[in-house]
């Protein structure tokens, strides 16, 4: 009987320490060194942890569309042609390049593109159409394209779909030619409502927030086909973007209504199951984050807000 009644306590004061959460991070309070470089809505960021830069998107008028910081938070430069509607940023590294992909939803000459760039903002390819909106019938015809990610293959997984026609994924050869295709508007398997944010993992599955279906659809990253969903962490709010922590073990979602950060368990390799929250980063009132992007080296997480109209860097404890 004791040792039965040992065993429970056990658990209980696991589970309740674990209800506790220990906080998994901290706020770098001094990154960036001047804040004022924010001078635009932020709305997306990505890290480029091999040269140690961090690009941030952002949005008005008269402003820098892409400014560039060293992960120590040093303003560095700043660009800003051929870009009108930043939402999604991505970098890519391969062994003898550098690029920059940005996803523009931009209505005007620049708009419905997904475009890259050198280091310094010289354009060297856009797929779609610029200025014009697409129909899900046309692979490379984009409306409002919300997010890219490029692996070190080239191959590439675009979300379509942030409030336009399209709602789909779309993987794209090195070469940009259509691989498979994924996703109709709707609310049944497989299908989307404003797919917002895009990962890929170790073991080959796809992860896109499905926003307005409040869950994460996994797929398979060589056939295209569906692996399963997350809806349950989700019933307070969305998931707007999706990114793996730099050991693959969790996956980070930032909440941008409640302004929260959820850390969920990744899954191993098999069956997607349920979604287990782990952790969370609640961040203060109104700062509304809503893309992220983590350092693969140093395990940092960079939150886009657009509400603080900034980007804020958060460090693993």
């Amino acid at each position: 009987y004791l040792f039965l009644h040992f065993q429970v306590l056990k658990a209980f004061d696991y589970t309740s320490l674990w209800r506790e959460q220990q906080q998994m991070y901290k706020l770098d309070i001094g990154w960036p060194k001047i804040p004022e470089y924010f001078n635009g809505q932020t709305f997306c960021v990505a890290v480029d942890s091999l040269h140690g830069l961090v690009y941030v998107g952002q949005r008005g008028d008269n402003v820098p569309k892409v400014l560039v910081f060293s992960e120590e938070g040093y303003f560095l430069h700043s660009w800003n042609d051929t870009v009108e509607m930043p939402h999604g940023i991505f970098v890519l590294n391969t062994a003898t390049d550098s690029s920059v992909w940005i996803t523009d939803v931009g209505t005007g000459k620049y708009g419905h593109t997904v475009k890259q760039y050198s280091p310094s903002g010289k354009l060297m390819q856009i797929l779609g159409t610029p200025g014009s909106a697409g129909s899900s019938l046309i692979p490379l015809q984009f409306d409002q394209p919300a997010e890219i990610f490029v692996e070190e293959s080239g191959d590439m997984y675009v979300v379509d779909g942030d409030g336009g026609m399209n709602n789909r994924l779309l993987k794209l050869s090195n070469d940009y030619k259509e691989i498979w295709l994924a996703g109709t508007n709707g609310t049944g398997i497989g299908q989307f409502k404003i797919p917002h944010s895009v990962t890929v993992d170790l073991v080959g599955r796809v992860w896109v927030a499905d926003r307005d279906n409040k869950r994460i659809q996994v797929f398979d990253k060589v056939t295209g086909e569906w692996l399963g969903y997350w809806s349950s962490c989700f019933s307070e709010d969305a998931p707007y973007s999706v990114r793996f922590t730099a050991d693959y073990k969790y996956l980070i979602v930032a909440q941008m209504n409640i302004n929260r950060l959820a850390i969920l368990a990744a899954p191993p390799v098999g069956s997607i199951g349920d979604c287990v929250m782990v952790n969370t980063v609640q961040l203060a009132d109104e700062t509304k984050p809503h893309l992220v992007d983590v350092d693969m080296k140093s395990g940092a997480v960079y939150v886009a807000e657009i509400g603080a109209q900034q980007v804020k860097k958060y460090i693993p404890l």
